[in-house]
């Protein structure tokens, strides 16, 4: 067995339990990167709002990846329409 099988085998128990907690809390996530994209982009006064949307689109893709890595065989598949983080209202 190679070094990376070995590391694979010895983090699978961590990835599943990682991928019950983002099933669980999921809804939670999801709002908590909004209200953290919301904050940086406030906090920047807008400077960088399409990389905070990319970045945070990002992220909740990739969260929903692992949170339904089971439906789709893990596959790599498109992320859901709306998945960037809508622009922060004017101020």
């Amino acid at each position: 067995m190679g070094l990376l099988d070995n590391v694979k085998s010895k983090l699978s128990p961590a990835k599943d339990k990682v991928s019950h907690l983002a099933q669980k809390h999921e809804d939670k996530i999801q709002h908590g990167l909004d209200r953290t994209a919301h904050a940086v982009d406030k906090k920047t006064k807008g400077k960088y709002s399409d990389r905070i949307q990319s970045g945070t689109g990002k992220a909740k893709h990739a969260m929903d990846r692992l949170a339904h890595k089971d439906d789709d065989g893990g596959s790599m598949s498109p992320p859901p329409a709306g998945g960037a983080t809508p622009p922060p209202p004017a101020s």
